[in-house]
């Protein structure tokens, strides 16, 4: 008896350790600080923030409930979610190994992973080729194969990595492509932690700071002018501007907002206008887009429009823009060609499968717009040198939502 309850005590004392373990050691491993700089208007020393307000990223729906309560009801399929395909076919394209000139060709891998070959580059963006979207093999799983074979992949020269989350920020994709090629890889603060975790090098920097990529390499550098009056001295290929957009970061749930988030801008030697690459972005105060804007003319642009409903009828979340809203990004953006990203790869929300691209749509007829569409996965396109878009009345939100409270947009799932 006495040799029982010896035992039963030194259990107890062992599971008392181990949860006082847990309890000091876990929070800490969870909660990595990704990043340490001077405060600023959007970092307060430990985390960074939307300067235009967090409050809608921190809700998943407007009809609220709790946090366990959505990821219980997601995982269960107990949300009335409509129906998608479980596979969707791609017939994956083999791209050149390179585009050079002026010629601009792209092609849709799937989710935000986008490559754009033009000027004798290879550009990734959040690179994606794993068959999950989350941590330890767990999370949403692919309905369709990527759009390019990892192995067709040219030879990548530079990587965009927009923010931490597991559907942008992929570890083990981001190990193949730098033991294979070794890109340049710009990111926003903090990420380059997470990305140097598996042996790859990134360039971290701020909103507003640029980095440009000559023959040599990546360096960081004034967005202009760089040399006398020109933002270009002779060798550079390439200038990445990191800009504001609206949304938020997490590895897990206890270091959220350790790292910041953030779009891009591609500005190549020459007139033939920029590339931006929205990342994944909630609309905010939707003044970013201008501000990406005022960098120069946007020939082609890469826009999210899905994952933005979790209630019958939302239009957007906080942290996702819907397709009415992401096309007052097109229009704001002034882009004379603009694809639609984020729909269609991963099951991330309620929305039926084909209803991103079905609302897009809509949203243009609303804008009064052109050059703004989904394409398919693997079917590569060329985008035309950059001519100025028509001009028409800009629209606020509410005159969108007024336009699109149709009963054909209110059919869809």
């Amino acid at each position: 008896m006495a040799t029982a309850l010896k035992i039963i005590g030194a259990i107890v004392v062992c599971l008392v350790v181990v949860i006082g373990l847990g309890i000091t050691i876990v929070p800490r491993f969870l909660d990595r600080l990704y990043y340490e700089g001077p405060d600023s208007d959007h970092y307060d020393g430990q985390r960074f923030f939307n300067p235009d307000g967090d409050g809608d990223t921190f809700r998943i729906a407007p009809a609220g409930g709790s946090r366990a309560g959505f990821f219980w009801r997601q995982l269960t399929g107990r949300d009335g979610r409509p129906a998608w395909p479980d596979t969707v076919a791609v017939t994956p394209d083999r791209p050149p190994a390179r585009v050079e000139g002026e010629a601009m060709r792209v092609t849709w891998v799937g989710h935000a992973t986008v490559l754009i070959q033009t000027a004798g580059l290879n550009i990734l963006t959040d690179p994606v080729w794993s068959e999950r979207a989350g941590p330890l093999g767990f999370g949403p799983k692919r309905v369709a194969e990527p759009g390019i074979r990892f192995e067709d992949l040219p030879r990548i020269d530079l990587v965009l990595v927009s923010h931490n989350h597991y559907d942008h920020l992929d570890q083990a994709t981001l190990r193949r492509l730098w033991e294979r090629d070794r890109p340049q890889i710009v990111t926003s603060l903090g990420n380059d932690s997470v990305i140097g975790q598996v042996g790859a090098k990134a360039t971290a920097l701020d909103w507003g700071q640029a980095a440009t990529l000559d023959a040599t390499g990546l360096k960081v550098t004034p967005v202009a002018p760089r040399c006398g009056e020109s933002p270009w001295c002779p060798g550079d290929r390439a200038q990445v501007i990191v800009t504001r957009n609206h949304h938020w970061g997490s590895r897990w749930f206890t270091d959220r907002n350790r790292a910041l988030w953030s779009s891009f801008v591609i500005r190549l030697p020459g007139d033939g206008g920029n590339i931006f690459f929205a990342g994944d972005t909630g609309f905010g105060d939707g003044n970013w887009p201008r501000e990406a804007a005022a960098y120069g003319p946007i020939r082609f642009a890469m826009i999210p429009i899905g994952a933005f409903r979790f209630v019958p009828g939302q239009m957007s979340s906080g942290s996702h823009v819907g397709p009415a809203e992401a096309a007052l990004i097109h229009q704001r953006l002034g882009a004379a060609r603009s694809m639609a990203i984020h729909w269609g790869t991963f099951r991330l929300s309620y929305e039926g499968y084909d209803t991103p691209p079905r609302m897009l749509a809509e949203a243009m007829r609303c804008t009064g717009g052109t050059g703004f569409t989904a394409q398919g996965l693997g079917r590569p396109f060329e985008v035309p040198p950059y001519t100025a878009p028509a001009s028409h009345a800009p629209l606020t939100r509410d005159a969108m939502l007024r336009c699109m409270d149709t009963p054909a947009v209110k059919a869809l799932p």
